[in-house]
């Protein structure tokens, strides 16, 4: 089992930056895929990024391509989501999660584990 919390949301302009963190706990020997999802009112949960632990691959949305840097901290076992230039567009809920199969990517259905979430609201 893997336990992930996620922290770091909050209220922010547009233009202007966040750090998400997501800590994980329990067995995470096994993770091969960490990633960020979102999710805003009345949408689907969608990708954001992800990355291969093992060799740090990372995949991005075409939506935060640019913007946004998933990073890993092994040492500590955090995840991290720097987010730069955030529009209004990026409000949602963001969650992590976590993945022990191959080419998890961007698809949600293929995470078994979920952190709570954390709000990101960007006024314009």
């Amino acid at each position: 089992q893997v336990r992930l919390v996620e922290s770091g949301g909050g209220s922010v302009q547009a233009g202007g930056s966040l750090r998400l963190s997501c800590a994980a706990s329990g067995d995470t020997s096994r993770t091969s895929y960490m990633a960020w999802f979102r999710q805003a009112p009345g949408k689907e949960r969608e990708g954001v990024a992800s990355i291969y632990i093992l060799i740090g691959n990372t995949v991005y949305a075409d939506s935060v391509r640019g913007r946004f840097t998933i990073s890993r901290d092994n040492a500590k076992n955090t995840l991290y989501l720097q987010m730069n230039v955030l529009k209004f567009e990026d409000t949602a809920m963001y969650y992590c999660a976590a993945s022990t199969g191959y080419f998890s990517l961007l698809d949600p259905y293929n995470y078994p584990y979920w952190g709570q979430g954390t709000q990101v609201t960007v006024s314009s």
